[in-house]
């Protein structure tokens, strides 16, 4: 059966976010014919279902599904997906996410067995583990993040892990707990440039998030991090951005079109063109990392079991 072709929406139904109650943002490329490379083919096939069901049945939650992914059949049908642990309830308020924000619930320890038995059953040969702030804990979760890479790990010795972190609010102690479980891949995204990030990303800060992928850098990890388009930013501004990753040892880089998931989000200023996200992929090369995804539909863990270090 052949594939569908639909459009990606600049926003969906409001969910139910901190963000509800604000006021509704115009978007400038609000009225633009959406791009024709902002639509995808939606693989038809019995994997996407499976891996929904086993989703369920394992009680866990999917980045996939709860940030709106746009590659979400194409990863499913494949038969990868990223896991998101701590819950669903975000405790910050970024102006991009569609996750829940608000108080979370306690945590719940069984989850990394889940999650192993999940990765276990698909047979990954890469699991990508990410997971919601928890700024009302102590550790921000990150005992949790470290069972679960261990776990993982004890389930199917033979599969790579890779996390994508919150910056567990610079904690040296909370970041190093994650790093002694030795994750393949060390991922945290500074999302978008210094100047913006007082209106994307509130509650975090630039330089911290920097000091995070030195700190793994140093003790011998591979790090990632990503960055969207589409947000206000110039094109002086990501290149000084990727420079400053380059300063700190990133190996891998991914860049991707910001898309507004709800009207009470963040608006699309522009929408960045395919040459231009095949140029910038060449300008992350020439500066030295070792993989860059640049595309207007690249996230976070997109072929992230293709991605390599040389």
């Amino acid at each position: 059966m052949d594939p569908i072709t639909i459009d990606i929406p600049t926003h969906t139904e409001a969910s139910s976010t901190s963000h509800e109650s604000s006021t509704s943002h115009e978007s400038p490329a609000k009225r633009e014919r959406r791009p024709d490379w902002l639509k995808i083919k939606v693989p038809l096939g019995t994997t996407f279902s499976e891996i929904r069901k086993l989703v369920d049945e394992q009680r866990l939650n999917t980045v996939c599904e709860d940030a709106r992914c746009p590659n979400m059949a194409e990863c499913w049908n494949r038969g990868t997906a990223t896991f998101m642990i701590l819950g669903d309830i975000c405790t910050r308020s970024c102006g991009f996410c569609s996750v829940k924000t608000g108080r979370p619930l306690v945590l719940d320890t069984d989850e990394p067995r889940r999650v192993a038995e999940a990765v276990a059953r698909m047979g990954l040969r890469h699991a990508v583990i990410t997971s919601v702030n928890r700024d009302e804990r102590k550790d921000g979760g990150s005992a949790i993040f470290a069972a679960t890479i261990r776990a993982v790990r004890d389930r199917l010795p033979h599969c790579k892990v890779e996390v994508l972190t919150p910056d567990f609010q610079g904690k040296r102690e909370a970041i190093q707990t994650v790093i002694d479980a030795r994750p393949d891949i060390f991922n945290h995204n500074v999302e978008t440039v210094p100047r913006l990030y007082r209106r994307v990303r509130p509650q975090a800060k630039y330089q911290r998030s920097l000091d995070l992928l030195r700190m793994c850098k140093a003790q011998g990890l591979v790090t990632k991090t990503g960055i969207m388009l589409g947000l206000g930013e110039q094109a002086d501004e990501i290149r000084q951005v990727m420079e400053d990753l380059r300063v700190v040892g990133v190996d891998i880089m991914t860049l991707g079109q910001y898309l507004q998931p709800t009207k009470q989000h963040l608006p699309v200023e522009r929408y960045a063109t395919p040459e231009e996200f095949a140029d910038w992929k060449r300008v992350g090369l020439e500066l030295g990392f070792s993989h860059v995804e640049s595309g207007p539909l690249v996230r976070s863990s997109y072929h992230a079991d293709e991605q390599t270090v040389i």
